[in-house]
């Protein structure tokens, strides 16, 4: 490393400094601090892996690894407040799934089962990559983007000076404003991730009667019914309190200056690459391709997005709507290390849902659907089965895997 390179490096990590401590107070200096040292470790790195090289390992990582790149039917369903919210419909293969019964003249033939997939925080429908490869053909399913996220659109409530902030609660009505334009009729499997579940108790919470008449089974994968504000992110005390007292501060300020955040997302990715590594995975061995890949959904996210809905998990408490799911095939999944929604929340839902499966995934973190598919796929066809969508005889095994990833 030369000398002008050494002296650009710094030169880069005092501007960042200087640049993001503009943020203002306590969190400007918190968010210059976490930046010079960004700089100076990107700096650090340069002495054995040039910038080129680590975009070049990137670009042949996203070749390599195609995930996302399925789609379905697109559609659109409007939230109550006029947020455009993003979905797609796989419908059943007849070459796929098992034969239909012969069905007796004069009668209509009943709605499909169809699954609703409801992804989580700086996420989007992409993040089902796996669980959408095994299912095609066999059920009838939809993914979609929550708002702000992916390809729906920034929520029309949060927009300019007036807006207010997201809530879970929110997130249920879109959730059935989804379903009202998707799957208007028949049997509903409800499965989502992290806040994605949160969303589902939200919408048993406002919606009781369509959970009872409708769902037949639901499925929470590394979420919680609450008490968020107590998740240590595996920090010591100190660092948790910390933590916990500045970062409602920093997220607003970093919101309020998305423009140069984002310009200081793309300096210290190699920083941020490893955080997200760390906070979404466990397993030393994980696919360095499901890794980028991750990665790219999480960067996709905004940052002011990113702040205006994380006050809503510290506010959510859906422990009362848990019992609208009892007597339904309930499958509660985590991973045993995940450190955002620990296993101790899943127990908490499955304690409250004491007829629920609870499977704790070992060697898992919080993308548990993406660390392991096969696991998480393996229990959700289950669930299908017992909930009447597929027949037992499907062979959901064939169809998707972390080898192939577009099959």
């Amino acid at each position: 490393m030369s000398e002008t390179s050494t002296g650009d490096a710094v030169a880069a990590a005092a501007a960042a400094t200087g640049a993001w401590r503009r943020a203002g107070g306590v969190a400007g200096t918190a968010i210059g601090v976490i930046a010079a040292g960004a700089a100076a470790g990107v700096a650090l790195e340069r002495l054995t892996v040039g910038r080129g090289m680590r975009k070049k390992a990137r670009l042949a990582l996203d070749a390599t690894g195609p995930y996302g790149s399925l789609r379905g039917v697109p559609g659109t369903a409007v939230a109550d407040d006029g947020t455009e919210l993003h979905y797609e419909v796989e419908d059943v293969d007849p070459q796929v799934a098992a034969p239909r019964r012969r069905r007796l003249f004069g009668r209509k033939a009943p709605a499909p089962v169809t699954v609703v997939f409801s992804h989580g925080y700086c996420l989007g429908q992409d993040s089902w990559h796996f669980q959408r490869a095994a299912l095609r053909g066999l059920v009838r399913t939809v993914f979609w983007d929550q708002r702000s996220h992916g390809r729906s659109a920034r929520g029309a409530s949060q927009a300019g000076p007036e807006g207010v902030p997201v809530t879970i609660d929110q997130l249920g009505r879109d959730l059935k404003a989804v379903i009202d334009a998707a799957a208007p009729e028949g049997p509903l499997v409800l499965v989502g991730h992290s806040m994605g579940g949160m969303t589902m108790m939200a919408l048993g919470a406002q919606f009781p009667g369509l959970v009872r008449e409708r769902v037949a089974a639901a499925a929470f994968v590394g979420t919680s019914a609450g008490r968020l504000g107590e998740v240590n992110y595996g920090l010591p005390v100190a660092g948790v309190n910390v933590v916990r007292r500045v970062l409602p501060g920093v997220l607003r300020a970093l919101g309020s200056q998305a423009e140069l955040v984002e310009r200081g997302r793309r300096a210290t990715a190699d920083l941020f690459a490893g955080l997200i590594k760390r906070y979404s995975f466990s397993s030393k061995d994980v696919d360095p391709a499901v890794a980028r890949f991750a990665e790219r959904l999480i960067e996709s996210t905004p940052i002011d997005v990113v702040a205006e809905f994380y006050p809503a998990f510290t506010e959510h408490d859906k422990s009362a709507a848990l019992p609208v799911f009892a007597g339904l095939p309930v499958l509660v999944l985590a991973g045993d290390k995940d450190l955002v929604t620990p296993t101790t929340h899943s127990e908490a839902i499955a304690d409250l849902l004491p007829e629920a499966e609870l499977v704790i995934v070992p060697d898992g973190g919080h993308l548990v659907m993406l660390e392991h598919p096969e696991a998480v796929t393996d229990r959700l066809a289950d669930l299908l089965v017992r909930a009447g969508a597929v027949p037992a005889a499907a062979n959901v095994g064939t169809y998707g895997s972390t080898a192939q990833p577009g099959s």
